[in-house]
């Protein structure tokens, strides 16, 4: 299978689908920084739990809330593609409306 690399330059797909996957990566960077924050929170417990593998515990508790702050910088990213795609979209169909005349 051969993989097509998308220039931001050239759309070959529309607004719409642009929309969609941004979307889909904005939820999936939420439910991971949630997921990642919720991991480190467990370990910070299990710090006081396991104090014999404390230290063990206390890097996976900073690698989990690192990779948060990093899903959750991504899914803020993504929501400004997303309202870029929604303008576009606008944009679009305004200019649609002015060659159209019926």
């Amino acid at each position: 299978m051969k993989h097509h690399h998308h220039h931001h330059g050239h759309h070959h797909h529309t607004p719409q689908q642009d929309l969609k996957h941004h979307k889909h990566l904005e939820h999936l960077a939420e439910a991971s920084a949630l997921a990642a924050t919720a991991y480190a929170l467990h370990e910070k417990h299990q710090i006081k739990k396991d104090p014999l593998h404390a230290h063990q515990h206390k890097i996976a508790e900073e690698v989990a809330a690192a990779i948060a702050v990093g899903a959750a910088g991504f899914a803020l990213h993504e929501h400004h593609l997303v309202k870029e795609d929604k303008h576009q979209i606008k944009m679009e169909r305004r200019h649609h409306h002015h060659h159209h005349h019926h």
